[in-house]
């Protein structure tokens, strides 16, 4: 009766076994490693990326330039860095166009857009009223500054924002300080003008630096902009 011996196979030790696993193991530590850089790539480049504009409510006849294109015109991927708060990125934007009725009874167009990042806030707005800047800064009062902005007359002034309460007895009260500046449609100040505000979402005062900066690159883009 034969006898049955089992052998060793060759090549196939204990030291090659564990060589081959720290091999492997290497290779997917590796891949993770790549697929958590590229994971983050993605994750940044979607918070660079600008937030889709929300239309809200669009009455104006054609004539009048819409929420929409003003959203469109400050909703940029470079609106953070104007701001300098390059890290942030926008996180809702919506515009609308509707009608301010006055004490008279006459109504002005009024579009404005609105575009918020973790940091800042920002409106954009048109006035069609036949107001020139000087004689708004007028009624702006003491505090108003006299600008020049790209050539055209422009005044820079600061109000509050208005924070509503939701709980308990609800209500209003003031908020932020809120940065305006109110520059002229062309270099001759006929009448009509752009409005560039901007707050922030923590009580410190926005830089004027800024505004100025969103103002300068922002304008030039808005249908009915002449340059000076």
């Amino acid at each position: 009766m034969a006898e049955e011996v089992t052998a060793p196979r060759r090549g196939g030790g204990t030291g090659a076994q564990v060589v081959a696993a720290l091999a492997f193991v290497g290779v997917v530590v590796a891949a993770m490693w790549a697929l958590n850089g590229a994971f983050k790539g993605q994750a940044a480049a979607a918070q660079k990326k600008p937030a889709t504009c929300t239309r809200l409510t669009e009455v104006l006849p054609a004539r009048y330039t819409s929420g929409a294109r003003l959203c469109s015109v400050l909703n940029r991927p470079d609106l953070p860095a104007m701001l300098g708060t390059p890290e942030d990125h926008v996180q809702t934007a919506d515009g609308s166009g509707n009608w301010i009725t006055l004490a008279g009874g006459d109504k002005i167009a009024a579009p404005e857009a609105h575009v918020e990042t973790q940091t800042y806030s920002v409106k954009l707005s048109v006035d069609y009223d036949h107001l020139t800047v000087s004689q708004m800064a007028d009624l702006f009062g003491k505090d108003a500054e006299p600008r020049t902005v790209l050539g055209h007359p422009a005044v820079l002034y600061s109000d509050h924002t208005i924070t509503f309460s939701l709980g308990g007895d609800g209500g209003t009260r003031p908020g932020s300080i809120a940065r305006h500046l109110v520059v002229a449609k062309s270099a001759k100040d006929g009448g009509g003008s752009f409005e560039v505000v901007i707050w922030r979402q923590d009580d410190v005062p926005p830089d004027d630096t800024a505004l100025l900066n969103v103002a300068r690159m922002v304008l030039p883009t808005v249908p009915g902009w002449v340059a000076g």
